[in-house]
Order: C-alpha cells, then structure tokens, then sequence
C-alpha cells in the first residue's frame, strides 16, 4: 500500500544489521554516514512497524468475530476491532504525511550555510546572530551540530559559516530557511539613530549518502593551503586547510575548521556531496513547469524570504506572510511556531496537488 515506505522500512532493517558489523561499527569513517542515514529513516520505520503490527491485530479481531460462537466473546471481539479500525485510520494519515513529504521526512541531517551579505559588519554580525538562533533551536530538539567551515571577522561577526545539523526530522523542519534574510536595526555603530538594512543568506542542503552521489577521485582537484583567520589569528605552519573543485560542475568547497589535513578532506567531501546533489536537482526542477513551486518557493539564496525588524519587534515571513511579534524569543531559537507554520503550508500544498515546496 506503500511501496515508498516500505522500501525506506527495508533500507532501515538492512543498516541495523550493518551497524553491528564490526568491521562497520569499529571505523567511524565507514560507521557514521551509515548511522546518519539510519537516524532519518527511523520515523518511517517505526510508522510502518506499526501498522503491519496493527494490521496483523486488525485480521486477527475479524477472525475471532467470525468463528467465536459466544456472544459475550463476539461482542468483546467487535468492540477490539472498532478500536483498532480507529488507530487504523491514525496510522494511515501518518502514513500519507510521510509519503506525501518525500524524501524530506527521511532526511535525518542536513548542511546549512550563511554567509553575510550586503551591509558590511553589520551584515557579519546578523550572521552570526543567525547562527545562533539555528544552533540553539537545534539544543531544544536535542538534535547535534558539527562545523564543517568558519570565517569570522575582527568585530566577531561571521563572513560565512557551514555547519551540519543532525536528528530525527532536521532537514524536514529547516529545508525551508533558505534564502535571503533581511534585518532592519540600528547599528550599535550609528551615532545618529538611523536604521540600516543589512542582509545574509542561508543555504539548505539535504546532506547525503556516498551512495546517492558518487564522486570519482578524477573528477577532483584538490589543493591545499595554510588556514588563516582575520588579523593573522588561527594560522597554522602546516598546510591543512583543504580546497576541492569538482571538474564536472565547478563546484567549490573547502574546509580549514581542523587542523588535520585528513579531517578537513572529509568535511569537504562531505559539503560537496550535497553541493552537487543540489545542483542535479535544480537541473531537474528546471525541466519542470514553474506551477510545481508552491509560494514557499524554490529556497533560493537570492530569493529575499524573511525580515527581522527589530524596532518594531516584528519577523515576516513574506512566502506565507505570517508576522510574529517576539523577534527576541525568535533570535533565542524559539522559531517553532513560524518552522510548523510553513512545514504545515508545504503539506497543505502536496495534499492539494500543488507540488508542495521544493
């Protein structure tokens, strides 16, 4: 009834088993991905369990209530059976949510990136106000962060930061923080009182599995070079910082947050799966007609989705147009209520047949 689902039910029964490999479970190299990959696909595993289990029950009920003679016994047996036909129906509207969400419902982490952009340090700043926001939301659904990439300032702000986000239900709830993010405010810097417009941008990636993107050593340069942080800080004698273009599509990333060369390739390596998965599925989306994209729109990095206006205490998300007056809780990580709000409008859209949201 669902062959979707299933299918993920059967990829998350063939990883526990290669978990407890220890060949597996002894390299984290080997291990982690795979428990990545596991994590995202516990919700649907756990869905479909339960209702096979309710199914199984359900038959079992309709046998009793046509071979039990008793009628004390028949009426018992029917009011477990009406009982469980309700469940039924709880279970399958899960069911469909999860089938209708895609691969977004599975996706157990993701890679997010910022970067600051026009308005100079101020921007820098909100970039790094936004990286809080998005790590202490992660503290409150007891989901784990891990810096790939970091750039800071002299004044402590943020030029770009990417960073991965892992737990049950991450890249569903996040995928639609990508875009451009505008804040309105007046700089501790200005004498006048005058509100400046700054701006940064915020990248959504579905992090994904080595299986789902090959990256052939070929189709790679990979350069090295010394890491370096503003005024001169962080610079190491070695050259452990790690820059790798993908021939194929020029794709860019790099990493220097490690000081092992090693750990930095793997971190880069990381970025660029989901870099270049990105990248198919635009060539995708492109081949498709424009009324696929709901008013959340496509995420992207140029596409102005949220202001945060702090005179006036207020953040608009203008994709659903919803304003919330608590811009100082939001900036705090308590970003539930707006997260849910365009989670919901998403799926809203798929059971109408809009396509949803990219």
């Amino acid at each position: 009834m669902y062959p979707s689902l299933e299918t993920k039910a059967k990829r998350y029964d063939e990883l526990e088993q290669m978990l407890q490999d220890p060949a597996i479970s002894s390299d984290p190299a080997k291990f982690l991905p795979l428990q990545r990959e596991q994590g995202g696909l516990i919700k649907v595993a756990r869905a479909m369990r339960r209702y096979h289990a309710l199914m199984d029950d359900i038959a079992s009920a309709r046998t009793l209530l046509e071979e039990e003679k008793d009628h004390q016994a028949r009426e018992y047996a029917k009011t477990e059976l009406d009982q469980l036909l309700g469940e039924q129906k709880t279970v399958e509207a899960e069911l469909e949510d999860l089938a209708s969400a895609g691969d977004s419902a599975t996706r157990g982490s993701l890679i997010m990136e910022i970067r600051a952009g026009t308005g100079g340090d101020e921007a820098a700043l909100f970039a790094g106000e936004l990286f809080d926001m998005y790590k202490r939301f992660a503290d409150r659904r007891g989901w784990k962060y891990e810096v790939l990439d970091l750039s800071t300032t002299e004044l402590g702000g943020l030029k770009e930061v990417v960073f991965s986000v892992t737990g049950d239900g991450a890249f569903q709830q996040l995928q639609f923080e990508s875009g451009g993010h505008r804040v309105q405010r007046v700089p501790e810097t200005e004498a006048q009182g005058r509100i400046h417009t700054s701006a940064a941008t915020v990248a959504v990636l579905p992090e994904v599995t080595e299986v789902e993107v090959d990256i052939r050593n070929e189709d790679l340069q990979i350069d090295t070079m010394r890491a370096g942080g503003p005024g001169g800080q962080k610079v190491n004698k070695t050259e452990s910082a790690i820059r790798i273009t993908h021939l194929p599509t020029g794709i860019v990333v790099k990493c220097q947050d490690e000081k092992s060369q090693h750990k930095n390739k793997a971190k880069a390596l990381r970025q660029l799966r989901s870099r270049i998965f990105e990248h198919k599925q635009q060539q995708v989306d492109q081949e498709r007609s424009e009324h696929r994209r709901s008013l959340i729109g496509g995420g992207g990095r140029n596409e102005r989705i949220r202001t945060y206006n702090f005179p006036q205490g207020r953040v608009t998300d203008h994709r659903i147009g919803l304003t919330l007056h608590k811009i100082d809780q939001f900036m705090q990580g308590e970003i539930d209520e707006l997260v849910g709000a365009l989670v919901e409008f998403d799926r809203q859209e798929r059971l109408n047949g809009g396509g949803g949201a990219k």
